[in-house]
């Protein structure tokens, strides 16, 4: 139960912007679950949409990172640190939303529609995949869940949206611990 104190706290705590966009890190990703459950998604993608930037929180500036034009691999980060806590069907598509977004970006109406920050992260990120990169990925057991995420990671960078707290959250993150 100590982890959903943490995660209730970095939530609460966290009042920077999320990186290069017009909300904080803790808008975004309540407005990412949000969609999800507007979707009539699972219980477990309305966890991973909750959680899946959570490696940001971890490191301890992003926004360092872009500068210096690194990838910090947030979502290698917080997938670490979350599958300690979280069942797989919650911490998988958070392990592999970056992916999806670079399998995605392929699609040159996505990828005209990214904000100018997700470009930035795309191209540090390592860019847009290849064909065969695709088909692998296309295999994997989480794609379809990783797509649906991304998806709405996408949308959710609404300025000023009225959003529910992290405390509405507090029951599903408990239901989904280990």
């Amino acid at each position: 139960m100590n982890i959903i104190n943490q995660i209730i706290s970095s939530y609460l705590n966290n009042k920077s912007l999320y990186i290069g966009e017009k909300v904080t890190m803790t808008e975004h990703m309540i407005q990412t679950a949000m969609l999800a459950e507007k979707n009539n998604s699972s219980s477990d993608l309305i966890c991973s949409s909750l959680l899946h930037d959570y490696g940001h929180f971890i490191l301890e500036n992003p926004d360092d990172l872009i500068k210096k034009k690194e990838d910090g691999k947030h979502e290698e980060l917080g997938y670490e640190f979350l599958k300690t806590y979280f069942t797989k069907d919650v911490v998988e598509p958070i392990k592999y939303h970056v992916k999806a977004k670079k399998y995605l970006a392929r699609n040159k109406k996505y990828f005209n529609a990214l904000s100018e920050a997700s470009k930035t992260s795309l191209k540090l990120q390592g860019g847009i995949m290849n064909n065969h990169e695709a088909k692998e990925f296309e295999s994997n057991k989480f794609f379809k869940s990783s797509i649906e995420l991304r998806k709405f990671d996408e949308e959710a960078k609404n300025k000023g949206l009225k959003i529910k707290t992290i405390h509405d959250y507090k029951n599903l993150l408990i239901s989904k611990l280990i």
